[in-house]
């Protein structure tokens, strides 16, 4: 049964507009799933009501209070669990493997910042370093503090997370005390309309808190006011259009963006054997998980000369192994993509690496298990750059999907330097066994990449993933990758609030602060 996904606004639920209806559909059969569209949503007044009375209410609650409201919502989701990973296997083509990566990443983030909301003070601002003295007896002074914007938050998210994307944005905005508006990718929109929709039955958030828009609604961000915020993740094509717009380019309203990033892993040249393994592993673990569709997902490899034809190898064998095919299927370990159109969005990209590289493994010559040929399937593709100096593709063409290219370097700063022409990206791995070595490789990556990811034998098992975004740690990239920051713990709440420095007596600035 195809369902409508209606948009929740101003706390009241609204169908979904009768014109320009968008189809949702199953990426492996083509059959339609749910429609949605919101060209009649009224923006100007969702946003008005969630600033008034969502914004006024969470600000009513202090940091540990506001912690229970993120930790209330985990327990409705996780009662939901099952049913979500059913949708997302409908919806997004993944096996429940990488369905959970989404659900339960976004539960395990939710927990987190709900155990760390309750660690901050039992208050409505926060301190934000120490209070200086500005007067030679100590009298007058300056105290710097965060308070939570009165704004709202829009939160545009990418198809490849609808779980997962949302509350990793929504966790910290809500905790900082500010509204949200949620804004999902369409193509896979019913499972982020499916959690909206349990936790406002919940009833476990303030009216205004929490607000839903599923399709293209008219206004979007015309309708935002210059102290409102939007976070975005999604293409870089599309994070350049949204800095454009006035409200953001010339009204100030607060942007965060994470985009395309072509993400390195780098077998370092102390690497031995075991190191070498770990680097095969890790790329044929991103390729294949959610069929590559990961903004961290590897995309480069980069190897020792003389490495290059053996880690190829390793990599053949394992692709080959590799069943591709209908979730629904018990021996399927690789779904689809997330839709056709997606589909032909990686075939071309396949055929601009093509024209440069040569095709050392190329998985769409086997066959798929019970999917149709026109399905969203797209088995991994290992290409290789034998010259990547002279290959500007590689460097400048990321194919959203199970597609890497692998290359050799000469030396250590010849490989960070092929790592850096990626122009920004968001998470760089190593594999070795000299952790100097390793240590120093961190220092070098550590400017072009927002997270440095380092792997030696002694943690092959405790590892978390190249591709795994944690909330203990940065989430963003610059360049290339947005320039923003999502997640590292308490550095998340920074977007959502307004930092001021006040001015004046010690003993004032001691109510504000207390030492």
């Amino acid at each position: 049964m195809t369902i409508d996904l209606q948009n929740y606004t101003e706390s009241t639920w609204r169908p979904a507009s009768s014109t320009a209806r968008q189809r949702l559909l199953d990426p492996v059969l083509g059959t339609d799933l749910a429609y949605a569209g919101a060209d009649s949503v009224d923006m100007a007044g969702c946003y008005r009501w969630a600033r008034q009375q969502g914004g006024g209410a969470l600000r009513g609650l202090s940091y540990p209070q506001r912690a229970e409201l993120l930790d209330s919502i985990r327990q409705v989701l996780q009662t939901n669990r099952d049913r979500y990973l059913d949708i997302s296997l409908q919806n997004s083509g993944t096996v429940e493997r990488d369905s959970s990566i989404d659900v339960d990443g976004a539960l395990y983030t939710l927990s987190y910042y709900a155990t760390l909301g309750r660690s901050l003070p039992d208050a409505h601002h926060l301190a934000d370093g120490e209070r200086v003295s500005l007067s030679r007896d100590g009298s007058f002074g300056t105290q710097h503090i965060l308070v939570p914007s009165h704004g709202v938050a829009l939160l545009i998210n990418a198809f490849n997370f609808p779980s997962w994307g949302l509350w990793e944005k929504a966790a910290p905005a809500l905790l900082s005390g500010v509204p949200i508006v949620v804004k999902p990718a369409t193509a896979t929109a019913w499972l982020t309309y499916e959690m909206v929709r349990d936790v406002i039955q919940a009833g476990v958030l303030p009216d205004g808190a929490l607000s839903l828009v599923c399709g293209r609604p008219a206004g979007l961000l015309d309708a935002l006011e210059p102290l409102d915020l939007l976070s975005f993740t999604g293409s870089a094509d599309t994070a350049a259009e949204l800095r454009g717009h006035p409200r953001i380019q010339h009204d100030g309203v607060r942007f965060n963006a994470e985009t395309d990033s072509i993400n390195s892993a780098i077998l370092a040249p102390d690497g031995s054997n075991q190191a070498e393994d770990l680097l095969v592993r890790e790329v044929e673990r991103e390729l294949t998980s959610k069929s590559g569709q990961k903004c961290t997902a590897i995309r480069r490899i980069m190897v020792p000369a003389d490495r290059f034809d053996a880690v190829a190898q390793a990599l053949e064998a394992r692709f080959s192994k590799v069943t591709v095919g209908d979730p629904r299927n018990p021996d399927v370990r690789m779904g689809s993509l997330v839709s056709r159109s997606q589909r032909r969005a990686v075939e071309a990209g396949i055929d601009a690496l093509s024209a440069s590289c040569e095709t050392l493994f190329d998985g769409r010559t086997r066959t798929l298990v019970q999917a149709p040929d026109d399905s969203a399937c797209v088995p991994p593709v290992l290409f290789g750059a034998r010259d990547p100096d002279n290959c500007p593709a590689v460097h400048r063409t990321e194919v959203f999907g199970p597609v890497a290219t692998l290359m050799p370097y000469r030396d250590a700063a010849h490989a960070f330097s092929l790592a850096r022409r990626g122009m920004g990206s968001l998470v760089a791995s190593v594999y070795g066994e000299d952790l100097a070595g390793l240590a120093r490789a961190a220092e070098q990556l550590a400017e072009s990449h927002g997270r440095v990811h380092l792997i030696s034998p002694e943690i092959a098992k405790t590892q978390t993933g190249h591709g795994n975004a944690m909330p203990q740690s940065n989430h963003g990239g610059p360049g290339r990758a947005g320039g923003g920051q999502e997640l590292g713990g308490l550095r998340a709440l920074n977007f959502y609030h307004r930092q001021a420095a006040v001015q004046g007596y010690a003993d004032a600035l001691e109510h504000i602060a207390p030492a």
